[in-house]
């Protein structure tokens, strides 16, 4: 086999790749990493308040149970947010442009969705859903950005690590909303004690309770609202300034800038470049046979994660509810609910969730991307079937405690896997005039799947039998075999893994091709594995 030419990187590039960490490293990941914990914040924070959104506005207190969200209201308040990605932008008008663009739509969304308008349930919900639909194409910007912005600043050395880092702010982003609702529900709760709903329907939700889910969601704007002075001031990445905008002497001015030291403009060798890759289109034979089976790699494993990742993050209080470790709904009042609902899901956070993103951090520059989706894909799917077929076991009395320690490791392996190495992957592998695109790309396959997980879980995991089915839906297949659907998923998606290249250790440029000029030759199979030294 015909070895492989050594790239001729521009030295604003090779600077990057080859810079020890610096300061700079750091603020990159607490300004893109904010962004993630706003999105996550955002997206998530929902699932806690749906049960209270129920009680208050569809409840009929001559029922023996409190209220809920119809069916088609249930299922757009909990997905209307995953609508929307705005990463081709950012090869159109710069990464840095379009990210003040989505963080400005973020906050003003978020806001906005607390001061949903009206009295009556429609409009309430209307308004909410309208809010929620712009805040999710803010949410599906900030996805490809965040992810491209680092990956361009970062060293090729730990360049895993800071993406990784980035996307942890996600976990936290999900324990702040479980914290900050904890919080809130025993603070009105102590204020406005309330008796169970089966006690006195009328007086179990508190008017004051209309407050708690507006302020929930009000807040997701705060972290966002911090960190925009600090994107104004980040400067173009020098990718997007050369290879894109092929402007070579800003791109090293920048940089010097940053790096503290003098870089060389080259404006001969960017122009080489450019003109090497100029009719590399997205819809073109030559990004087809290079990067065609990589972008069906990345946006199927995208889907396919997403299936599982959001059915259970949306809806862990029904499951939590359906085994028993959440009491019946007319067994508490609707703050006691949101607090129950609230603390379990913190829990999880913080022994699963949480710990699954910090090891992708430390591992993903030793084991690689590719062994960590894997593993990922592999224990998610040995875990969920863990949980359904033994699932009856799980339900009864005693047991609880077995089923949510199973059920947090499901969510570490996600996080410690795919959900982690499907966000950094797409940031590396692709060249720089369509990083942002074939991210957003893969990112609203992703999106697709979570549309999927969150509105067929909602209709499939109602029980089979009619007498236990909620109010407005339609008998499912019930959660055990909701679980062996998703257990399915994840072995799909340990399949499609196979499609995606390993980029440890490698320059964006050389995962690309940009600076080798053998762009056209890779038969669209140049994927690498962990075993392998060379493109296959």
């Amino acid at each position: 086999m015909a070895s492989r030419q050594q790239p001729q990187q521009l030295q604003v590039l090779n600077a990057l790749d080859t810079a020890k960490t610096q300061w700079y490293h750091f603020t990159a990941i607490v300004v893109a990493g904010m962004g993630f914990f706003t999105d996550a914040y955002d997206l998530f924070c929902i699932s806690l308040v749906t049960k209270l959104l129920g009680r208050i506005y569809y409840t009929d207190h001559s029922r023996s149970d409190p209220g809920s969200l119809p069916p088609n209201v249930a299922a757009a308040v909990n997905g209307v947010a995953l609508c929307g990605t705005l990463g081709w932008l950012g090869d159109r008008l710069g990464r840095k442009s379009v990210y003040g663009m989505t963080l400005v739509l973020m906050v003003v969304c978020s806001l906005a969705s607390g001061l949903s308008f009206g009295h009556t349930p429609t409009s309430v919900m209307a308004t909410l859903c309208f809010f929620r639909f712009w805040l999710g194409f803010g949410i599906g910007g900030d996805y490809p950005l965040s992810a491209t912005i680092m990956s361009e600043y970062a060293n090729k050395k730990t360049r895993g690590a800071f993406i990784a880092a980035v996307f942890a702010m996600q976990g936290f982003g999900i324990l702040a909303g479980g914290v900050v609702t904890l919080v809130l529900s025993t603070v009105f709760r102590n204020a406005f004690p309330a008796p169970a709903y089966e006690v006195n329907a009328a007086a179990s939700t508190v008017p004051q309770a209309d407050y708690v889910w507006r302020i929930i969601l009000m807040l997701g704007a705060a972290p966002a609202i911090l960190t925009y002075y600090w994107r104004t001031k980040m400067p173009e990445t020098a990718r997007y300034t050369a290879l894109v905008a092929g402007n070579a002497k800003q791109a090293s001015l920048d940089m010097s800038k940053v790096l503290q030291s003098e870089i060389e403009a080259e404006p001969e060798k960017l122009e080489e470049i450019i003109t090497r890759g100029k009719d590399y289109g997205l819809f073109s034979w030559r990004f087809a046979k290079r990067h065609g089976l990589h972008l069906a790699g990345t946006a199927a494993a995208w889907f396919l994660v997403d299936v599982a990742y959001y059915s259970q993050n949306l809806f862990q209080k029904d499951i939590f509810s359906s085994i028993g470790w959440i009491p019946k709904a007319r067994a508490m009042d609707a703050l006691e609910e949101v607090f129950r609902i609230s603390r379990a899901q913190t829990l999880i956070a913080l022994c699963g969730t949480v710990p699954g993103y910090w090891f992708t951090v430390f591992l993903i520059d030793r084991i690689g991307r590719f062994t960590i989706q894997l593993l990922g894909f592999a224990g998610m799917t040995a875990f969920m079937l863990g949980l359904a077929v033994p699932y009856h076991h799980w339900t009864t009395p005693g047991n609880h405690v077995g089923f949510v320690v199973m059920y947090g490791l499901t969510f570490f392996f996600a996080n410690f896997g795919p959900n982690a190495t499907t966000f950094i992957v797409p940031a590396e592998i692709f060249p720089a005039r369509l990083r942002s695109t074939c991210h957003g790309i893969s990112a609203a396959a992703g999106k697709a799947g979570a549309i999927i997980g969150a509105f067929g879980f909602l209709y499939a995991a109602q029980s089979p039998d009619p007498a236990h089915v909620d109010a407005g839906y339609k008998p499912g297949i019930g959660v055990q075999k909701a679980l062996y659907v998703l257990a399915a998923s994840n072995l799909l998606g340990f399949l499609v893994t196979f499609l995606v290249p390993e980029s440890k250790g490698k320059s964006l440029e050389e995962m690309s091709g940009e600076a080798d000029g053998e762009e056209g030759n890779a038969n669209g199979a140049n994927i690498v594995h962990p075993s392998a030294d060379h493109m296959v």
